[in-house]
């Protein structure tokens, strides 16, 4: 599940790992809508104040473990500003013509969050399969959310694919403020696979999990 809304994403600015920006009123609001689930009693999160706030509204019930490699990409000198900002920027321009794929300057590419957050996903759902848990539950950002199931769902599998923007590939699994996607979860020679990924943007849509429905 993404986090709700902050100030910075109202103002489409690139909020990553080094913008820790609290909910804004309307963050608080989206989060009222989405619902709660109180029978939840664990709930992952990333360490920026958003998904921490987010998480509390949502789940209220749950404690909270922090997870630090499941934090937004950090998007390095083009954090906290916008497209609009940088229009004439010639190190954004570059980034935006090359379909957003490199590293940001001073940060990291998209590879790159996607492999610190894969890892970080899969080894939460290792553990969680060997304590016998049939659900887990986590809040972060859109850009977690882009990078595992580009990256370990339907692309994985062996469908959707290779660019970025087509079926199965990063940008198609963007998501907006307290939206997110219930998934299941398999391991094929050891690799963790979410499958049949599906958007909820309420988390009665979420509900069915807890009791291991697929």
């Amino acid at each position: 599940m993404r986090h709700g809304q902050t100030a910075g994403n109202a103002q489409r600015c690139y909020v990553g790992r080094r913008t820790d920006e609290p909910l804004s009123a309307e963050g608080r609001a989206q989060c009222a809508r989405a619902g709660t689930l109180d029978q939840v009693r664990t709930v992952y999160v990333s360490p920026l104040l958003r998904t921490r706030q987010t998480a509390g509204l949502c789940f209220p019930s749950a404690t909270q473990v922090v997870v630090d490699d499941l934090a937004e990409c950090d998007f390095g000198a083009f954090e906290g500003r916008s497209a609009q900002d940088m229009e004439h920027d010639p190190a954004y321009r570059a980034w935006v013509a090359g379909g957003c794929t490199e590293r940001c300057p001073g940060g990291e590419s998209p590879d790159d969050h996607a492999r610190r957050t894969c890892a970080a996903l899969e080894h939460l759902v290792r553990d969680a399969m060997a304590r016998g848990e049939r659900a887990l539950f986590v809040v972060a950002h859109g850009g977690t959310v882009m990078a595992t199931l580009s990256m370990l769902g339907p692309r994985a599998l062996g469908t959707g694919t290779n660019p970025a923007t087509d079926a199965g590939g990063y940008f198609s699994w963007h998501v907006g403020n307290c939206e997110g996607y219930v998934a299941t979860v398999r391991l094929d020679a050891g690799r963790v696979l979410l499958g049949d990924p599906r958007r909820f943007t309420h988390l009665s849509e979420a509900s069915g999990f807890l009791d291991g429905e697929s």
